[in-house]
This record gives C-alpha cells, structure tokens and sequence, in this order.
C-alpha cells in the first residue's frame, strides 16, 4: 500500500471510542482534501437542475394549450389543473407531515435507558 492513499488515510483516522474507520453505519464518510467534491454538491449543478426542472414543469403546463380537457368534475377541465393540484397535495402533505412531528417527536435520548445517562 503506497503511503497516502485513500485506504491509509481512511484507518489511520479511527473513532477513538469504538477504534472502528469513519464511515461505517452512523459516521459521515470520510473524504480526502485532495478528493473533488461530488458533482450534484457543485452549486453550478444544482443551478442547472432547478433550471432543467423549470423547462419541464413549464412544458408540462404548456401542454395544456394543445390538448383538449375533458373534465368529469368541471373544475378538471380548467387550464393547468393537475399543475396547481399537484402543488396543492405537496403542500398539503408538508404541512401534515409538519403538525405529525410535533405529535410524534422524542427527544434526542429517548432510545437510552437510565443506566446509560
């Protein structure tokens, strides 16, 4: 193993308590300084796909213009419904994933028994 590479630094930094390489179930990987970052981290990248989401969210609505609706319920026939319905739902169901978690929510050390405290 040549000194310096990706695998030598990986075990010489350890978890003082556990002597276990980073990286492993519950640790954040370990990433060597001289490793380019991940190219959905890049902030160029994520421009161009809040972008590319852009166009198609737009060529979907503007589909509208060339089909014709055929509603069941009359407000299903009206221009860019399942856009605005779509968004509607996704809302919605942020906004009920958010009052479930002040239901449901533990605090940090719920799972740890009295010994361990």
């Amino acid at each position: 193993m040549k000194p310096g590479n990706r695998e030598q630094r990986m075990a010489e930094t350890t978890q003082a308590d556990m002597g276990t390489p980073r990286g492993g179930p519950g640790n954040p990987p370990v990433k060597a300084p001289d490793e380019p970052a991940h190219w959905l981290v890049n902030p160029k990248t994520i421009r161009s796909i809040w972008i590319l989401f852009g166009v198609v969210l737009a060529l979907t609505v503007a589909g509208d213009f060339f089909v014709h609706p055929h509603g069941h319920f009359g407000i299903d026939a009206t221009f860019g419904f399942y856009a605005w319905i779509g968004l509607l739902t996704c809302l919605g169901m942020i906004l009920l994933a958010k009052a479930l978690g002040i239901f449901l929510k533990r605090p940090d050390d719920y799972y740890e028994s009295e010994a361990e405290k």
